[in-house]
Formats: C-alpha cells, structure tokens, sequence
C-alpha cells in the first residue's frame, strides 16, 4: 500500500497507526494488532523496510523475511487495514504525513523515549502502550530455532 491508497482508504474514519518490523509473525503480534485496531475505524500498519531493519540491530540474519513479504503476510490479517513500509528507523516522517487519531506501540515501549510521541500528541492525537504477550517475542523463536 502507497501513502496515497492509505488516504484514500481513510475517507474520514478514525486512523489508528503502528509499526513495527514484524518479521516473524507470532500470536504476539496478533493479539497486539487485534487489540490496535478496536482502537479506532481503520488501521494502518507501518512496516520497516529491509534496510531499516538492518540498522536497528536486531540482528545478523535479519529480517528473516523480506518487507514484500511482512506487508503480504500483515494485509492478509483481518485487523489490518493496510501496510506502508518505510525506510527510516523511527515513523515519524510517516506519522507526520498520516497524522494517525491513534498511534499504538507494544509494552516494551515507554512514552517518552518515542520519538513521534511528541508529533502525534503535538497535533492532538494520542499515543497508546498497549500490553506485551507473555513468552511471546520474533527473538526468542529464532532462539528456540537456533538461528539466532
């Protein structure tokens, strides 16, 4: 999905946003953006390009699976309602072109070191933590799979 499909898809409806690299996808994930997109009428999700992730340190052998194929897998969910990747490694220049009502990061997050908080709180919006799955995390599969 381009930024335009996502403006289009708006029409007005209450935009929930996140991002994230998901890049092994897990019921983590799933639950997380279930639980994002009771948030609001639609939700976007914002995807870490390859090389993104790549400067994010997560790893050698990651992403394990290309950004074409995180969006495939991602738009396929019932609770998504579209992916964006992005090349940088914070969403803020996405946040700031989307300017989502909602924008939605896991536990592991705090507030005020997220950078885009200040932007989305700067128009209006909010910025919501939501909960972590216990035991459920990408590196601790690649761990139990002894490829990480």
């Amino acid at each position: 999905m381009t930024l335009e499909e996502a403006f289009a898809k708006r029409q007005g409806r209450r935009l929930v946003f996140t991002n994230g690299v998901f890049d092994v996808l897990h019921a983590g994930h799933v639950t997380y953006l279930q639980q994002a997109r009771q948030l609001g009428d639609l939700l976007i999700v914002g995807v870490n390009s390859d090389e993104s992730v790549r400067g994010l340190n997560k790893g050698p052998n990651r992403p394990v699976n290309g950004q074409e194929d995180r969006v495939l897998v991602l738009e396929a969910l019932r609770a998504v309602d579209g992916a964006v990747v992005f090349d940088e490694q914070t969403p803020e220049v996405i946040i700031e072109q989307l300017r989502p009502e909602v924008h939605v990061k896991g536990g592991d997050y705090a507030v005020e070191d997220m950078p885009e908080a200040r932007i989305v709180q700067g128009y209006g919006g909010e910025v919501v933590i939501l909960p972590l799955l216990d035991g459920r995390s990408t590196t601790g599969i690649l761990k139990r799979l002894g490829a990480e």
